[in-house]
């Protein structure tokens, strides 16, 4: 398992590892690069049942030019939002990431493919967008119990 340790807060996280992954947007906004370049931040938070659930997988792409906008506007695009997706200026853009954050926020998870290219980049593609359990014990439950059901095993109750 490898470990990092944070400075900020000194806690400490698993690097989550390529993979499929069921996650929600925890954060979106347009920030600085450590060379102040403005830069998109998309914090996935994995909600789905395996050994990662509660992680965070950090999208950052910094936007200075046209093949960097069009990566984030594809990804924000895939997100399903129903906001149209184009960039004007900066400041317009940061009010749509915000929108966007609005719009998705408590109603939509995603089924992100999070993997490596060729020169060892990060990629993101979004392969399915669910909405958002709004009763999830309830509706754990009842797929449990519908399992069961269908398994042959006998529930009273």
């Amino acid at each position: 398992m490898k470990l990092r340790f944070s400075a900020k807060n000194g806690s400490s996280f698993r690097e989550v590892p390529p993979g499929k992954y069921e996650v929600a947007v925890d954060k979106m906004e347009l920030t600085k690069s450590k060379k102040d370049d403005p830069m998109v931040s998309i914090w996935f938070k994995i909600v789905g049942n395996d050994e990662y659930k509660g992680s965070r997988i950090f999208f950052n792409q910094v936007i200075t030019q046209g093949f960097q906008v069009h990566i984030v506007n594809e990804l924000l695009r895939s997100m399903d939002s129903g906001i149209d997706v184009k960039f004007e200026s900066y400041k317009q853009y940061g009010n749509l990431l915000m929108d966007i954050q609005e719009a998705i926020d408590g109603k939509l998870e995603y089924a992100l493919k999070y993997s490596k290219n060729s020169k060892g980049y990060n990629q993101f593609e979004i392969e399915e967008v669910f909405e958002q359990e709004q009763h999830p014990i309830a509706d754990r439950i009842a797929n449990i119990l519908g399992y069961l059901k269908f398994s042959g095993v006998v529930v009273n109750g």
